[in-house]
Order: structure tokens, then C-alpha cells, then sequence
């Protein structure tokens, strides 16, 4: 399950569409970009503040592994990588998501942690 709801969440990340948004996200689901920030709450709340981003606009990739499942808990281990666009430097940010799913696969809570990777071009960092 958790596999295929990455694609499908990689998938909206590309698009910013709505539709597909919403079709991650139960109801009532809960998604903090910070274990210590208030969470956006609400799947309509969630898909605007989604749109707003505007992630389909930049260049970037991504790839996971999946951590752990634990009944309806995954953990997945991300690294994803905006490249150097105009005067902004390249930038590439280590992620780490635990995803709390509803039933019918749709995820009820969100968290994610992410930390800047160092640069290196050979000097210090």
C-alpha cells in the first residue's frame, strides 16, 4: 500500500493537481511540515496549502525507501534534490516521513522532517 501511495503522492508533487491532492489525504487528516509546527488540518486545507507551494513549478527529483511499516504507520526515507536554477544554488534536503493511513488507504496524519544536506564541491562545508 505504502508503495504505491508514494507514487501517487510523487505523482500530485509533479502535477499540483487538486484532484490528485485530495485523493492522498482522509478527511480529516492532518499534515505538519515540522513535528513542532501546528499541522495543516483538513483535506481541503491540506490541498490548498499544497497548490500554494507550486512544487510543479521547479525543477527536482526525488527518491525514497521504505523504512518500516507497522500496521498503519509507514516510515519512508526520502532525499530530494532542486538543482541550481538562475542565481539559487543547488540545494538538497535529506526527508524523513511517518505516515499515519485511515483504512481505506487514504493518509489520516502527515509528518515530515527534512534537514539541508551539506554542500560539498570539494572545500568546506
Amino acid at each position: 500500500m505504502i508503495d504505491q501511495w508514494m507514487q501517487r503522492y510523487i505523482a500530485a508533487w509533479r502535477s499540483d493537481d487538486p484532484e490528485a491532492v485530495a485523493a492522498l489525504f482522509a478527511d480529516d487528516s492532518r499534515y505538519r511540515t515540522a513535528p513542532h509546527r501546528p499541522p495543516v488540518e483538513g483535506r481541503d486545507a491540506i490541498v490548498e496549502w499544497w497548490v500554494d507551494q507550486g512544487d510543479s513549478k521547479l525543477d527536482w527529483t526525488f527518491e525514497y525507501e521504505i523504512v518500516a511499516v507497522d500496521g498503519d504507520v509507514s516510515i519512508v526515507q526520502g532525499r530530494t534534490h532542486y538543482p541550481c536554477e538562475g542565481d539559487q544554488a543547488a540545494k538538497t534536503y535529506r526527508n524523513l516521513w511517518v505516515i499515519e493511513f485511515a483504512s481505506d488507504g487514504r493518509a489520516r496524519e502527515f509528518t515530515e522532517w527534512y534537514m539541508l544536506e551539506p554542500h560539498t564541491d570539494g572545500g568546506e562545508s
